[in-house]
């Protein structure tokens, strides 16, 4: 039986409240409203829950797609807000423009422009959210903010690494006020996001997904697969459900090569080529000829039947094991001295020296460097 859409969106709703997703009544009463979805549904309402936006207030949005959220946030805001969204394909703005009209949205602008640059004509704003990836975070952005503005960001920090960062501003800077992970597409220049594609076996099922702050030699690699396995244990665990984002925020920031994406198919986990941790693959690290990613073991179940999972690193190449070792140390460093520590996010006004023997890392950025820090 087909079940109606208001119902659809109910069941929507409940299972994102359930999820802890959803957390306010503005958010619920928005999806209630819903029309259609672009994104995944989750992420669309944990951003929205970032941005924690108010009845009243103007809001910008970078990145319009469907226009899906941009009609979301014109319910919370209600009549007496206005949303500015904005994006570089004219057809699209078009096309968003038509289905707000049909769906009698009438508190959104939709403007072609290049959202890197924001929209001058609409400021100040209470609230900023890019709904595309971003390496960047752009002056506009945060000068076009309210002095309590708000920003909501999707940032790639370095490598695979990404995260969807609250910004407000702060002594001395932007600080985070939280942050999930989160991965969107690039936006435009500032967005500098996955260029390359790097196979790593002839049958094209594990290819490496390489950034353009990573340095990969494709012609070394040729072949890693096909040399000795190096696994390494590193007595480090991880409850069932529990994400291994900080320790990937950890490697990302303290490898020479941060992280990257080991995407697998399942044909070259049936012949044995790898044993990556999840069945997407892996993430993983290159250096020169050598390949090292990530792998798990689960441990014998509990009287309650649960079970750990235990991180290892498998290494490739002439090298790999001194690579897989050097992965494997920077693991059981995380989880000894940084695990229970929280990390903040920061954009400083002024020039602040990276130190890694505390866990304070600086991301360069041609306008404004990000600090990473294990506090």
């Amino acid at each position: 039986m087909r079940r109606e859409a208001s119902e659809l969106r109910t069941s929507l709703v409940d299972r994102l409240r359930a999820e802890d997703i959803v957390r306010t009544s503005a958010v619920a009463v928005a999806y209630g409203t819903s029309i259609s979805a672009a994104s995944q549904p989750r992420i669309v309402a944990m951003m929205l829950e970032q941005l924690a936006v108010r009845p009243g207030q103007r809001l910008l949005e970078v990145g319009t797609g469907a226009g899906y959220n941009a009609a979301l946030l014109a319910a919370i805001v209600g009549e007496a807000g206005r949303v500015v969204t904005i994006d570089v394909d004219e057809d699209l703005v078009k096309k968003v423009r038509k289905h707000l009209a049909a769906a009698d949205v009438t508190n959104v602008d939709v403007v072609h422009g290049d959202g890197a640059l924001g929209y001058a004509k609409g400021t100040p704003y209470d609230r900023i959210i890019a709904t595309v990836g971003a390496y960047e975070t752009p002056t506009a952005w945060l000068e076009q903010l309210t002095p309590g503005g708000r920003l909501v960001v999707p940032l790639r920090l370095r490598g695979a690494a990404s995260r969807s960062i609250i910004f407000e501003r702060s002594e001395g800077g932007w600080r985070d006020q939280g942050s999930e992970l989160a991965v969107f597409m690039p936006l435009g220049d500032i967005g500098d996001d996955a260029r390359r594609l790097v196979p790593l076996a002839p049958e094209q099922d594990v290819i490496l997904q390489v950034h353009n702050d990573q340095d990969v030699d494709a012609a070394a690699l040729a072949g890693v697969l096909e040399t000795e396995r190096r696994k390494v244990w590193t007595e480090v665990f991880f409850p069932q459900m529990v994400p291994y984002e900080w320790m990937d925020l950890w490697l990302a920031c303290r490898l020479d090569n941060a992280i990257m994406r080991m995407n697998v198919q399942p044909t070259a986990v049936q012949r044995g080529a790898v044993t990556p941790m999840f069945g997407w693959g892996a993430m993983a690290t290159t250096r020169g000829a050598d390949l090292a990613y990530l792998t798990t073991r689960p441990t014998p179940a509990m009287p309650d039947g649960s079970r750990l999972h235990e991180v290892g690193v498998i290494g490739h190449g002439p090298n790999g094991r001194d690579l897989a070792d050097h992965v494997s140390e920077e693991i059981r460093s995380w989880n000894t001295t940084y695990r229970s520590r929280s990390v903040r996010f920061e954009i400083p006004a002024a020039p602040v020296e990276a130190d890694p023997s505390v866990g304070r890392f600086v991301l360069a950025r041609r306008h404004h460097p990000i600090t990473v820090t294990w506090q």
